[in-house]
């Protein structure tokens, strides 16, 4: 199918030959017949792609913060490494979808139902049902396409708060201004459109606004304060994209005592306090579409507000917009520019140079029947591979997978075959970059290939565990990032399975820390080392927030078992010793307020006599070490700091080593497991050994909960 996607590195817009994506529960399935291009939106990215390094560092200067940060902690490199990674991620673009439901998703919208909803410029979506609104069937699909944008002008609107016969300035009429301009009309309102453009603010005009058009010299403040009968305005909506400050000092001279300002747009915001201060200003912004937005609870796990509590969400919103289109309260079609099919997408693009440009409508015309099938695309002719080869599979393509497994496995002679991602633009975009044969959304057409003798699964956490079952079911070797899984029934399953191919499989979790050229130095070292030896292990992990995929228990499974398990495994690695028991604690609530499990204290007993502390923390400051490792053994000590400097106090023949880089071993753990599969050998760790971290990593983890 295809798909306009944008290369944030430069700006270049392409449109691209992606699968289909994968169906979802609680998400519709949905064949696009019309989309609409926002003109402000998506002229703003395109323009920031096309900037260069350091433009791009000045529109974001919280990011280079955090650039820095990772500087200190990681080194230039590395970091210059992710940098670069995150700019070459594709984006998607357009939110302004009309189409025919295909699959439901198991919510109540019909198969064959029309629907709007915040999906990309592509033949099929798949978006989340409270995103998602029947189409009235006297609304047309050209009028449909502007829901989203004008649910955005709506709950402008709704923070305003207007009431009949206020008046009320809208500044900036591109297309948001102009459906917030017909919304205020719909409401009563006398409105006073400003804009530069005099066709713009002809086109308000025709909708029963006045104007000030700044093209011709005219004064917004005086004519406000004619307009408002010398009052002052009740309120202003700035709809406006601009970097100036003047949007909103002209809305405050322009209002009355106690009036209010509403930004929908993006505008400079260096506020004079004198220009509130006297009259009692109001100043709030809206957030896009409305109450929802962003709340992963609300959007991703479609769990919806009360209506008694919150009147007006973003589906409500999208709901009341179209029963505006269908009274005839508001009307789309005078805001339609341009219409392009999606064959010419990049032409439709080009509109955007010309600041004229309103509603640009795409066309999808595909047969939805084939769009669906389509779920492999060829990337290239596949290799002739070996008997011996490890011919590879990767299921998911985020970050870590695209930045450090994928390039890991490339550089270990591994095959790569096929690339599967839910959605399909990152599994033909870095599939495309290392090489891949093929991108696909369908896992179970993956599995089906005898040719794939080795998947390697890099999916949210919740989805590893049923993942790896297929796999070893299909008998696959599995190479998983952690965690194996999140709870013990999952871990039993995943036994049963192995256990049921008797073993002919190479199940491996990518616990690359055991094999960072430091920890092969500090195992060979302890070696010599008869005695218990005590660790202390500090992770200064760094803050994320509550609400995070990782720190839910059901999708991510926590921080513990999510990371902290990678130092549960390494200790026992080094030790080379059964654990035996453990205790755990975590930091306690703070004036009433709940500390999450990733500020705890881990501490590990094992057969031989040895014992160590995990520190897993995420109070720390960014300038400390990240990761830091004290070995006391034999009347001396071992420090490994940041998996580059490793320091011996008193250790005899040996004082210290330092890398030019990090090295955490994600090269040397991809490599092992690739010369197991060539050579015919055993996985590099034991399968009881991952069993064990694995089911210890779900006890602690359960433990700090209760």
């Amino acid at each position: 199918m295809k798909q306009i996607l944008q290369n944030i590195a430069n700006g270049e817009t392409q449109l691209v030959d992606v699968p289909c994506p994968q169906s979802k529960k609680g998400q519709l399935l949905i064949t696009t017949t019309k989309s609409l291009v926002s003109v402000g939106t998506e002229r703003m990215l395109i323009d920031f792609g096309k900037s260069n390094w350091i433009e791009k560092a000045r529109s974001q200067p919280d990011k280079v913060k955090m650039v820095l940060d990772k500087v200190k902690t990681d080194g230039l490199m590395p970091t210059i490494d992710a940098v670069r990674s995150k700019l070459d991620q594709p984006l998607p673009l357009g939110y302004c979808n009309v189409g025919i439901v295909q699959e439901n998703g198991g919510t109540n919208f019909k198969v064959g139902t029309r629907v709007v909803s915040n999906g990309n410029h592509a033949e099929v979506v798949c978006v989340p049902k409270n995103l998602c609104a029947e189409v009235p069937d006297n609304v047309d699909d050209e009028s449909a396409a502007f829901t989203v944008l004008a649910a955005i002008a709506m709950q402008g609107v709704r923070i305003a708060n207007p009431t009949i016969g206020e008046t009320v300035v809208v500044t900036g009429l591109g297309l948001i201004g102009l459906i917030t301009v017909q919304l205020l009309i719909a409401n009563g309102c006398r409105v006073l459109g400003i804009d530069f453009d005099s066709s713009k603010c002809q086109m308000a005009r025709e909708f029963g606004a006045e104007t000030v058009d700044l093209s011709i010299d005219e004064d917004p403040i005086s004519k406000a304060n004619a307009f408002s009968r010398g009052n002052g305005v009740d309120a202003v909506i700035i709809t406006a994209s601009t970097k100036s400050n003047d949007p909103v000092s002209n809305g405050a001279n322009m209002c009355r005592k106690r009036g209010r300002i509403v930004l929908v747009g993006v505008v400079g915001l260096e506020l004079s306090r004198a220009d509130f201060y006297e009259k009692e200003i109001s100043f709030q912004v809206s957030c896009s579409y409305g109450p929802g937005r962003y709340d992963s609870e609300y959007e991703e796990k479609g769990n919806d507000y009360p209506l008694g509590f919150v009147r007006w969400t973003e589906q409500r919103n999208f709901e009341a917009v179209l029963d505006l289109m269908a009274s005839g309260a508001i009307d789309m079609k005078p805001l339609i520019s341009h219409r392009f099919d999606i064959d010419s997408a990049i032409e439709a693009y080009k509109c955007l140079d010309d600041k004229s440009s309103l509603g640009i409508l795409l066309n999808y015309t595909a047969d939805a029947k084939e769009l669906l099938d389509n779920k492999l695309v060829s990337i290239k002719a596949p290799d002739n591979y070996a008997p011996e080869s490890a011919v590879c599979a990767f299921v998911g393509g985020g970050n870590y997978a695209s930045r450090v497994l994928i390039p890991a496995f490339k550089e270990a002679g591994a095959k790569l075959d096929t690339l599967l991602t839910s959605g399909g633009v990152s599994a033909v975009h870095h599939g495309k970059k290392n090489g891949f044969a093929n991108a696909s959304t369908d896992l179970p057409q993956l599995l089906e290939n005898q040719s794939i003798n080795t998947v390697v699964i890099a999916t949210q956490h919740n989805l590893h565990a049923e993942q790896v079952i297929q796999a070893i079911n299909a008998g696959k070797n599995v190479f998983v990032e952690k965690p194996l899984a999140l709870t013990h029934k999952e871990l039993d399953d995943i036994e049963a399975a192995y256990r049921a191919q008797g073993g002919a499989c190479r199940v491996m979790v990518g616990y690359n820390r055991r094999f960072a050229p430091h920890i092969v130095k500090m195992k060979s070292l302890l070696s010599k080392v008869s005695e218990p030896k005590a660790f202390i292990m500090t992770m200064n992990a760094g803050a994320i927030p509550s609400d995070h995929w990782t720190q839910d228990p059901a999708v991510g499974g926590g921080r513990i078992i999510g990371e902290a398990c990678h130092y549960i495994d390494l200790m026992r690695f080094l030790t080379g010793s059964e654990i035996t028991s453990f205790n755990a604690t975590s930091m306690g609530k703070a004036d009433g307020v709940e500390v999450t499990e990733d500020k705890a204290s881990i501490t590990l007993s094992f057969k031989d006599g040895s014992f160590g502390t995990i520190n897993y923390l995420a109070n720390g400051g960014k300038a400390f070490a990240k990761e830091r490792i004290e070995v006391f053994a034999n009347n001396a000590v071992l420090q490994l700091d940041n998996f580059r400097k490793l320091i011996g106090y008193d250790w005899k023949g040996f004082s210290k080593d330092k890398l030019m880089a990090q090295d955490k071993g994600q090269a040397n753990c991809s490599k092992a497991f690739i010369e197991a599969i060539e050579t015919g050998n055993v996985s590099p760790i034991d399968f009881d050994e991952i069993m064990e971290v694995a089911r210890y990593s779900v006890d602690i983890a359960e433990s700090l909960r209760n």
